[in-house]
């Protein structure tokens, strides 16, 4: 089955009115797995033989085209950062966004970048061992392998999901990125990051069922402080579903998804 690259408005309680020309647009808080519901397991997590937490498994989340807004029905699903903390920078990009008349790098099947995967409406799946964790995103089909190791490359190449490491705190696993390429955005909404955004994300495994999860944005261009968004991460009993962005993207071709180009490029030449 593939879901196709449509766009609409973002519908809801979290304040991402402004999403026409970009893709990943839903209904916050609503399941991302279809199928009917299921009671996920109680009872202590699985471990691995090195005895670590065991955080394989498909994990339903909700929906966040505002990391600054809170699930007013259920705060512990989703808990935003509140008053963001925008530096002048961060304030002016956030007022130019306009996707609807300058398009949207997601409109045009760009990667959503390693934050914005996170946050879209769909599902992820993690595949663990004692060398790698890795993320399989439904959306577009996007995956991003992380090595457990305890320092970054001394130079990271720019990437729109970063070079990412993990390491333990505990049983905690803490996932720590730098080296972004700068041209994505965090969520719907638009809140921006810069290529000198560090990222640090943490996973514990509260039950065999849930995660509780927490992402604490660094981005010394674009905010005054590092400031923390926090949810849980629920496991399913379904599997990953295929998506192409690129099949029969009709809101391109028509005109309702604007062409988007890098930054650092020059305008698309016109015949």
């Amino acid at each position: 089955m593939a879901l196709l690259a449509l766009s609409w408005p973002s519908l809801g309680w979290a304040q991402a009115e402004n999403t026409l020309g970009t893709i990943g647009a839903g209904i916050p808080n609503q399941s991302s797995v279809p199928g009917p519901q299921w009671t996920p397991p109680s009872g202590p997590g699985p471990r691995l033989a090195n005895g670590k937490p065991d955080y394989s498994g498909v994990w339903d989340h909700p929906y966040v085209p505002d990391m600054g807004a809170t699930n007013p029905r259920n705060p512990a699903l989703q808990k935003g950062a509140g008053e963001i903390p925008y530096s002048p920078a961060g304030l002016e990009n956030l007022k130019a966004y306009d996707p609807e008349k300058n398009g949207d790098y997601t409109g045009m099947c760009m990667p959503f970048g390693l934050m914005r995967s996170v946050n879209s409406p769909y599902p992820f799946q993690i595949m663990q061992n004692d060398r790698y964790v890795a993320f399989l995103f439904e959306q577009s089909t996007w995956f991003h392998v992380v090595p457990f190791k305890n320092e970054h490359s001394k130079e990271p190449n720019p990437t729109w999901f970063g070079e990412s490491i993990a390491k333990w705190d505990g049983d905690t696993l803490v996932v720590d990125t730098v080296g972004f390429n700068g041209f994505t955005r965090l969520d719907t909404k638009g809140n921006p990051h810069s290529d000198q955004l560090h990222l640090v994300q943490t996973f514990r495994r509260t039950d065999a069922g849930h995660i509780a999860y927490s992402v604490t944005i660094d981005d010394p261009v674009y905010y005054t402080k590092p400031w923390t968004n926090e949810r849980t991460f629920t496991l399913t009993n379904g599997d990953l579903l295929e998506y192409s962005c690129e099949e029969n993207n009709r809101s391109l071709w028509e005109g309702r998804i604007k062409i988007w180009t890098p930054p650092t490029s020059n305008p698309v030449r016109k015949k």
